[in-house]
């Protein structure tokens, strides 16, 4: 399994980093994306990479929280870290019109500068979006044939959506939500029309543990251990193999992010 989003840079990680990758590992997952959120945090993603070779990568970008905080030059920091063959994809980047940590009319200036990037660089756009579908597709659009590929990380939206995104040759990046009846109701009911060559798989880690998990881990940290857990939900709602779903998913991420093929277990 690839799991295709880590916020491995996160605090939460600061203690045990080599703990997880081991973890990561001991429970089939091949290599993980670690997510860059802003210059700084893209940076620390390049880092862990380059001091785990064999193991991660990486996207480096500006989210959308972090749209009002830009430098500059925060458009070359970018391009200087996809320089880099661990850096796979441009983001995670996108609109978040729910909370507007940032103003709405700075993340749309900052989105299109990075979906422009990424045509430049000829990279893929790892994609943020909540609440704001219609702006984010109608930006995104002239862009559709001029990038390697699209992937709309942790979809939560809904059946239009999803059929939108996937007419336009998105991958859908499912997360812990599919294992949670009370939020992800919307997106068990729809699952299903996800082609299995459309599909990624991810964790989102630290955030969005899943319910399912048993017994109850300790902490509320999610880690890719837990990958399992979404093949899991995706299989039970579905009645696709698990196994299809892996190897479908894992040959999905190679593809997309240019991927080595990982020995786990080491």
């Amino acid at each position: 399994m690839i799991d295709i989003g880590v916020n491995f840079t996160n605090k939460r990680f600061d203690k045990d980093r080599s703990d997880v990758i081991q973890r990561a590992k001991n429970n089939g997952i091949s290599s993980f994306l670690v997510t860059g959120t802003n210059i700084d945090e893209s940076k620390n993603a390049l880092a862990l990479c380059q001091q785990f070779p064999d193991y991660l990568s990486c996207t480096a970008g500006v989210h959308p929280h972090d749209a009002d905080h830009v430098s500059a030059n925060y458009l070359e920091d970018i391009a200087e870290l996809a320089s880099h063959h661990h850096v796979k994809a441009i983001g995670e980047c996108g609109l978040d019109f729910n909370r507007n940590f940032s103003a709405p009319a700075q993340q749309l200036k900052i989105f299109q500068q990075q979906i422009d990037l990424a045509v430049e660089l000829e990279l893929p756009l790892f994609l943020h979006q909540r609440d704001a579908f219609d702006p984010w597709f109608e930006l995104l659009t002239p862009a559709f044939d001029k990038v390697p590929a699209m992937v709309s990380h942790c979809f939560t939206g809904n059946r239009i959506e999803l059929e939108r995104c996937l007419a336009a040759n998105m991958y859908i990046g499912i997360t812990g939500w599919l294992c949670d009846e009370r939020r992800g109701q919307e997106l068990r009911d729809i699952i299903h029309h996800i082609p299995l060559n459309r599909l990624m798989i991810e964790t989102d880690a630290p955030y969005l543990t899943p319910r399912t998990i048993r017994p109850k881990p300790k902490s509320s940290r999610n880690e890719p251990a837990y990958l399992s857990y979404v093949v899991k939900a995706y299989a039970e709602i579905t009645g696709i193999a698990p196994e299809e779903i892996i190897q479908q998913t894992t040959a999905n991420a190679q593809q997309v992010f240019n991927l080595p093929i990982f020995r786990v277990n080491q």
